[in-house]
């Protein structure tokens, strides 16, 4: 399961909610905010996402993953709004019979959510300034 969410990530909570009996081996993945970014200086990120195409997409993900790699269990939740400087911006879990899928699985869907779903960043940096990461308008290079 994919979810969007406005909330603080309680991952012990998730963690704990990810039990097979199958299971031997459980991996996870935080993302979190860091300070830096390509040289700058960063206070803060606010993310921003259109929840039903993220969620869906997302879920394709993560039953992708299932297929894949064999997965018993696999949760994925990705925050939006203002997150502060050491917070959780992205969780994965996965549950797996061995090791080796398991972290397959895992870094398959934190790969794949950062490469397809449409989830925007904007980087608020010490210097009062912001931008959007990664966002480009080709057509407009050089055009006033």
């Amino acid at each position: 399961m994919f979810n969007i969410n406005d909330e603080s990530i309680d991952v012990n909570t998730l963690a704990a909610e990810l039990i097979h009996p199958a299971g031997g081996a459980f991996v996870e993945f935080e993302g979190r905010v860091r300070n830096n970014s390509e040289g700058e200086s960063v206070s803060a990120l606010d993310y921003q996402a259109y929840k039903p195409l993220a969620e869906a997409e997302g879920n394709k993900i993560i039953q992708e993953a299932v297929e894949r790699f064999g997965l018993l269990a696999c949760r994925c939740i990705h925050r939006t709004g203002h997150l502060e400087i050491g917070g959780i911006a992205v969780w994965v879990g996965v549950i797996a019979g061995h090791r080796a899928e398991a972290f397959e699985g895992c870094r398959y869907v934190i790969d794949e959510v950062k490469n397809r779903v449409p989830i925007w960043k904007k980087e608020q940096l010490e210097s009062g300034e912001s931008h959007w990461v990664a966002c480009h308008d080709e057509g407009a290079a050089g055009q006033t």
